[in-house]
């Protein structure tokens, strides 16, 4: 008996768009049905964002302060960031691993609401110290470059405190918008094993417009293939739980 010896399968965006017709008991007749199933797989992969966190959308990123400011625009593809920390020696490098210069410090998240209610943001225009906090807003802010709004169309910011009194590189882990399917050509921006749940999902939202009585049936495929899925997408880590000492009798 031999094997294929092979690692290698993947589904382009046709390939999933056929097998989640097949699903509903249909064929793929016209360039609309692709169309359409296109636009529900996006669909899709914008739900996936409200369903928890996806490892693999999880990347990394850096920003190199500049004395005395205290906020940064992230990029439009920024969903948040969840881990952070700050470099606090010259020469230090921006890659992850770090080398002989580099000595990282963690720096934590906190809410708009905490930062709001923080007394005084900035003490000197050249800047204060390490920054130590920081938080993403993507509502309405004014900074010193003027007034944005936190809608699609424009970045978000981060705002750190205090306000950095050097150009340190803040390192952070930050959450992903899943690529667009594009060309049928493609492959879908999710890692082998999310296939199956990818057919399940683009099979249930087809049967919304085009099959609506296998839809309850699909939806349940579909909710049994991610909740599946979404238990393995974890880090596999230990974790320990330890009361505080004052309440150990």
């Amino acid at each position: 008996m031999a094997y294929s010896g092979t690692r290698t399968f993947n589904l382009q965006i046709e390939e999933i768009i056929e097998e989640a017709f097949e699903r509903c008991g249909l064929e793929v007749l016209g360039g609309y049905d692709l169309k359409t199933a296109r636009r529900s797989l996006n669909l899709m992969f914008s739900e996936w964002a409200n369903r928890g966190l996806n490892l693999w959308t999880i990347d990394y990123g850096t920003t190199t302060m500049v004395a005395g400011t205290n906020f940064y625009t992230l990029d439009q593809k920024v969903v948040d960031v969840v881990d952070a920390v700050i470099t606090t020696t010259t020469d230090a490098t921006s890659n992850i691993e770090g080398d002989s210069d580099t000595t990282d410090v963690a720096i934590t998240k906190i809410s708009r609401t905490e930062y709001m209610n923080l007394s005084r943001k900035e003490q000197t225009s050249t800047g204060d110290a390490r920054p130590t906090q920081f938080t993403v807003i993507n509502g309405q802010v004014t900074t010193a470059v003027g007034s944005d709004y936190g809608r699609p169309e424009n970045d978000i910011t981060m705002f750190v405190y205090p306000s950095p009194d050097k150009a340190y590189i803040m390192k952070y882990f930050y959450i992903n918008r899943i690529q667009d399917a594009g060309a049928y050509s493609n492959y879908a921006d999710v890692p082998f094993y999310f296939l199956p749940c990818l057919v399940a999902g683009l099979a249930y939202y087809i049967s919304m417009k085009r099959s609506p009585v296998l839809t309850a049936n699909l939806k349940t495929v579909y909710d049994e293939e991610f909740q599946r899925t979404a238990d393995a997408n974890r880090e596999r880590v230990s974790f320990r739980v330890k009361p505080a000492q004052a309440y150990i009798p």
